[in-house]
């Protein structure tokens, strides 16, 4: 919605209020006389009620959480006793012309007894929810959204890419000695690392009044570049693996191979063949040669 709307919106939500406090003033006010209130009180004690009202709507727009929550719950309970003093007030509309008793609401005692002691406990009841919401909105924070330089919120945790396995198993055989000993992590493992080195080692100021300039488009097709890059680096090292697991006689399987790097076996098969394809590339081929 542009901003047109919304102001249209909010005029609209004020002059509803405006006409309802209205409608709602001249039962309070004829509440407020029975009750024993003299003509400014009587006047004012709407005020009091639905004023209230309209302050913790305010208070519910503004604060966020647990504040919220209570500002949402004084707006309820103050509407309640609103409407609970208009149905008193549209059941005995002598009310409005003092002819009922003074401090009679109700014929029933216990009805009247509780209907006095609502009315007369919401000036009250302002005054201790009204400073506890004003307390809360002025001491409430904001929070302001950082802009990471990916585009996206920095409160927002990173998602690491799919992986068969979130854990790598032990190997069924053990690593020789001169191989690494540590297995190659996960390849988000590796994205972070690798993007933790770059900017330690960066001696250049920080680019991110520059990166926030770049499209989404952009930021997309290099985040791919890198992970790729990164993809292809782990590959080289499975196969390096191999290679050395080989020349000590005690090769890896694709299963054990594919666990030390949390990749599918099946794509440790691939690093194998692409290790086994090499050695015979790299093989001389013997020629017959024939006598004349």
């Amino acid at each position: 919605m542009n901003r047109t709307g919304k102001i249209l919106l909010v005029l609209a939500l004020v002059a509803v209020v405006v006409m309802a406090f209205r409608v709602s003033w001249n039962a309070l006010r004829d509440v407020a006389r029975v009750i024993g209130a003299d003509d400014t009180a009587a006047t004012l004690y709407p005020f009091v009620v639905d004023g209230l009202m309209a302050l913790a709507l305010v208070a519910a727009l503004v604060l966020t959480g647990k504040a919220r929550d209570f500002a949402l719950r004084v707006l309820a309970t103050y509407t309640l006793a609103s409407l609970v003093l208009n149905y008193v007030h549209g059941l005995v509309p002598e009310l409005h012309g003092k002819a009922v008793d003074w401090g009679r609401l109700a014929d029933w005692d216990p009805a009247n007894w509780a209907l006095v002691l609502l009315a007369t406990s919401l000036p009250v009841g302002s005054i201790y929810f009204g400073s506890d919401l004003v307390a809360k909105v002025l001491h409430h924070q904001p929070t302001t959204a950082v802009r990471a330089p990916d585009g996206k919120r920095a409160d927002e945790p990173a998602r690491r890419p799919h992986t068969p396995a979130d854990t790598p198993l032990d190997l069924p055989d053990p690593a020789p000695a001169h191989t690494r000993p540590d297995a190659a992590p996960a390849v988000s493992v590796q994205v972070e690392e690798r993007a933790d080195t770059v900017r330690a080692d960066d001696p250049h100021p920080s680019h991110t009044s520059r990166t926030a300039e770049l499209s989404e488009e952009e930021e997309a097709a290099r985040q791919a570049q890198f992970e790729d890059a990164e993809l292809e680096r782990v590959r080289q090292d499975a196969r390096r693996t191999y290679a050395e697991s080989v020349q000590a006689a005690r090769p890896l399987s694709a299963r054990a191979l594919g666990e030390a790097y949390a990749m599918s076996e099946s794509w440790a098969r691939k690093q194998i063949l692409a290790v086994r394809n090499a050695d015979d590339a790299d093989r001389p081929h013997l020629v017959a040669v024939v006598g004349d």
